[in-house]
């Protein structure tokens, strides 16, 4: 049996830059990035679209609630577009591919020349009023279940369901997954999980049971929205949430993105479906350190990269440099 050694060695220097979704943003997140001017353009840039100034937003004494979907999906959007800009402007390398956790897909069809960054941020910052829109807020919530897994998730959201809706919405890692539906159902199924032997379940901070049935409403609005915004095949292949697999003609990949809203997030799949292709290196391109946890957490032997800040996005820089 070749040792972890051997297959690390196996795996060929290919990367992906991977693009976080909604639960990454902070308040002071990028502030180190102040004085670079191609992360302002790419925020002035969305701020005279959006017709509010998302600097901002985002700054530690900002008042502006950016938890609110509405603004926090284009803020996400515009921190991981601008770090993409400012790694292009640095000599970074072109990855192989890219790989978005939910919204973070509309991250990657930018980047990847799919849709515009002016196209894509109205169509988020719209995305995140019908997302808002389809369930009031209090009676959907979102809930992470630690320690147990997939299929015994999956049979405990059917047991807890009876007239409340609740599913197994994000495959985020072996043994971590994220439950969402209606608030009773969800209680109900954490309890269940935790008499079952998880280690913990988590209520999360977000205003919407994402990725389940209940967004059914918002697809089908966003996708009058989308009908109208031009969709091109992508530079960079970017594999996709919903079946964890690459798409080039630019009408599916339309679909695709309407249908993601209210199906599951299978990233266990995306990156597995990478590292089927030889990726070794991933690189986290915006706020936070989420996805870098969860690569980790899939295989140790992976070379993990975060950008959210100045130290480690040059850290990232000097890593390819090398190879």
């Amino acid at each position: 049996m070749p040792s972890r050694l051997d297959q690390k060695c196996d795996l060929m220097k290919k990367t992906a830059f991977l693009f976080p979704g909604q639960g990454s943003q902070t308040k002071g997140m990028l502030s180190e990035f102040a004085e670079k001017s191609v992360v302002r353009e790419c925020f002035e840039e969305a701020s005279d679209l959006l017709r509010y100034d998302l600097w901002d937003a985002i700054q530690d004494e900002s008042t502006i609630d950016i938890t609110e979907t509405h603004r926090t999906q284009p803020i996400i959007l515009t921190c991981s577009v601008a770090i993409w800009r400012l790694w292009l402007s640095n000599g970074g390398r072109i990855p192989d591919y890219l790989a978005g956790h939910s919204l973070g897909e509309w991250s990657a069809l930018v980047c990847s020349n799919v849709v515009s960054f002016n196209n894509a941020i109205q169509i988020v910052e719209k995305r995140g009023r019908l997302m808002q829109a389809a369930v009031p807020v209090g009676e959907g919530v979102m809930a992470a279940i630690l320690g147990m897994d997939d299929a015994s998730v999956i049979s405990i959201c059917q047991s807890a369901s009876d007239n409340d809706n609740v599913s197994a919405v994000n495959f985020n890692a072996p043994g971590q997954v994220v439950i969402a539906g209606e608030t009773v159902g969800v209680q109900r199924a954490m309890k269940l999980a935790k008499n079952a032997g998880a280690k913990r379940a988590i209520l999360l901070p977000v205003s919407a049971p994402f990725h389940t049935n209940m967004m059914r409403p918002a697809s089908e609005m966003l996708g009058l929205e989308l009908e109208k915004v031009r969709f091109s095949s992508p530079d960079i292949p970017i594999v996709h949430n919903l079946n964890a697999e690459f798409e080039r003609d630019p009408s599916k990949i339309r679909s695709i993105m309407l249908q993601q809203i209210y199906n599951p997030v299978k990233w266990v799949s995306c990156i597995a479906t990478l590292r089927t292709l030889k990726v070794h290196t991933f690189f986290e391109c915006g706020p936070g350190r989420v996805l870098s946890g969860l690569a980790r957490k899939i295989d140790p032997i992976f070379e993990v990269f975060s950008c959210c800040d100045l130290r480690r996005f040059e850290s990232a820089l000097d890593a390819l440099e090398k190879e």
